[in-house]
């Protein structure tokens, strides 16, 4: 085991840094683009790249390249929505996606306002939908970068601290226990099993909340957009 994951790893940390910083960029905006995000796996291939980090300011270029990137790719979302929205949505890919999950968007980010779109950062189908729903709703640009950034932040932190961490644990202990790799493997699968417990979680959550609300017990919908 520790053979091929020391070969793995030295393989992607043999990739040009800057290649791989390039690369996960790259990826997020695709990740994070409307609609695309449901067939790119941005979040594999930042978890990749980050197990090559060397240096603290290394991580730090990554996160931060990281963070841009979903910045970039949900503004891509937002300005679409703004300006071609409803046809995205009547499309044949948009039809596919299916119209209970634009609606669920749609009541999501009206009910929550704000908070919605900080929280589709971590919900799946939701990261893709919501901000093309937000550049059809009128919400401002200005308010949206406001809510989605330091999701973005918290995301990206997240996922190239625990990776980083995980592969410079399992260089350190690899020469010294046999089972280091199993170690490494460990913790990266339970860091994306809590991830997605979390999401299921903040799903059910909020799901209770569209639930109240239909029952007429919280605020209206403008008053939500107005968070």
């Amino acid at each position: 085991m520790n053979e091929f994951l020391s070969w793995l790893l030295d393989a992607v940390q043999s990739v040009d840094p800057v290649l791989r910083t390039v690369l996960a960029g790259v990826a997020i905006v695709l990740e994070t683009s409307v609609l695309v995000g449901l067939i790119v796996p941005g979040d594999t291939v930042v978890i990749v790249a980050s197990t090559a980090v060397g240096s603290v300011a290394e991580g730090a270029i990554l996160i931060v390249v990281v963070v841009v990137g979903a910045l970039i790719g949900e503004s891509i979302g937002f300005g679409l929505g703004r300006w071609l929205g409803p046809r995205i949505r009547f499309s044949r890919l948009g039809r596919r996606i299916g119209e209970d999950n634009w609606t669920r968007a749609e009541l999501y980010l009206r009910r929550r306002g704000g908070p919605a779109i900080f929280l589709s950062r971590f919900l799946p189908v939701l990261h893709s939908l919501v901000p093309l729903t937000v550049g059809m709703s009128g919400f401002s640009y200005r308010r949206f970068l406001a809510w989605t950034a330091p999701a973005c932040t918290v995301w990206a932190v997240a996922y190239v601290s625990v990776a980083a961490a995980a592969a410079g644990t399992y260089r350190e202990l690899a020469d010294q226990l046999h089972f280091a790799g199993y170690l490494f493997v460990g913790v990266i699968a339970v860091f994306l099993v809590l991830a997605y417990v979390a999401k299921r979680l903040i799903v059910a959550r909020e799901a209770r909340h569209m639930t109240v609300d239909d029952d007429g017990r919280t605020d209206g919908p403008a008053d939500r957009m107005g968070d």
